[in-house]
């Protein structure tokens, strides 16, 4: 008699459950479909806008030229092909690749250390690609591009690696430590950088990492636009591998531990690959802050905290974010220009602020 009792409402219960899963999918594909159409608007409009502006219709026709081969009549003037195509779309095309990857690497570092001010700079990753980086280029003088992406995901490696050795021992590392860990390292890499900075022999020199550690892309080289959109889609699809790991480790040792897994181990793996993409996507960029510790947030409250939803929203989100700084950072002051990250500094904080009024905190 109990067991005719207990099975329907077993049933039910697993029924329930599953329309939660199926809606949850539902709502994390119409948001990655919505933010995708919201990309294409966004990186279109991001390359028709500047000092010179290029009509929409030029853009695309241009954009189809180039990318599908297709040889329309060319309608636009001689000089807007050079525009789009070789000044803008390079720059357009990295800040939608860095945007996507240090979002992800928030959402990564948030869940994996379960705490909601988690992000690149906390963990003294973006300090360490940004030390090794100035170090290239004031000490090595190696300003190639290949020098300075090898240095700057040493630099982030090197952050993470001292990260985990101040943490404690393997059983004794907690999300509680591991911040400590991180500010501490980060604060003691970027009194580095700032040494060396400010004992550079070369003003000029100086002068352009000062201006590129606060982000930009106003010098955007092939070989590390390639560079990072390789690493960044290689990385972003072990990531999403390791999507169901991440919920339970988010969940906590115990739950990890009880569903089979190594909380260190996971942890490290999930760090090292979080750390390789940071340091390749910082060389390139510069140090632009906000968009790892805000995008992820937005996300989880678009499509809650499944992290084979949260990451796509966040790359999207990202790419969006610092698409749109970075057009308003060569703009605003036109024809001066502004570093990015003071852009996203200024999105971002009362972004950050009406979050956390919200109680939008949760990992």
């Amino acid at each position: 008699m109990k067991t005719s009792v207990a099975d329907p409402a077993r049933t039910t219960a697993v029924n329930a459950a599953q329309v939660a899963i199926r809606q949850a999918h539902r709502r994390a594909t119409f948001h990655v479909l919505l933010l995708t159409a919201a990309l294409i608007a966004v990186v279109a409009a991001a390359l028709g806008i500047g000092p010179v502006t290029i009509p929409l219709d030029d853009v695309v026709g241009i954009l189809a030229h180039h990318l599908a081969g297709a040889s329309p009549s060319e309608t636009w003037a001689p000089y807007a092909d050079q525009v789009v195509w070789t000044a803008r779309t390079p720059r357009v095309a990295m800040a939608a690749v860095a945007g996507a990857a240090l979002a992800v690497a928030g959402a990564i570092l948030q869940a994996v250390v379960r705490n909601g001010l988690a992000d690149p700079y906390v963990l003294g990753l973006n300090a360490g690609a940004s030390t090794g980086a100035a170090f290239a280029v004031l000490v090595v003088g190696g300003g190639s591009a290949l020098i300075m992406s090898g240095s700057a995901l040493l630099g982030a490696m090197g952050a993470i690696a001292l990260v985990l050795m101040l943490g404690g021992a393997a059983g004794q590392r907690g999300p509680f430590r591991l911040v400590l860990a991180g500010l501490a390292v980060g604060y003691a890499l970027t009194a580095v950088t700032n040494l060396l900075v400010f004992s550079s022999d070369s003003p000029e020199a100086a002068r352009s990492v000062m201006f590129w550690l606060l982000g930009s892309l106003a010098t955007v080289q092939p070989v590390m636009l390639i560079a990072s959109a390789v690493t960044v889609a290689v990385v972003f699809t072990v990531l999403m591998l390791f999507a169901p790991a991440v919920d339970v480790l988010a969940s906590g040792e115990d739950s990890a531990r009880s569903a089979g897994l190594d909380p260190e181990r996971t942890r490290f793996a999930v760090l090292a690959l979080t750390s390789a993409m940071v340091g390749v996507v910082v060389a390139a960029v510069g140090g632009v802050g906000f968009v790892g510790l805000v995008v992820p947030h937005v996300a989880r409250r678009l499509v809650g905290g499944r992290h084979r939803a949260v990451l796509p929203v966040s790359a999207l989100l990202g790419a969006i974010l610092l698409i749109a700084a970075d057009t308003v950072a060569r703009t605003a002051l036109a024809p001066q220009e502004m570093p990015v990250g003071v852009v996203t500094g200024a999105v971002g904080a009362p972004l950050l602020l009406l979050l956390l009024r919200r109680k939008a905190f949760r990992n």
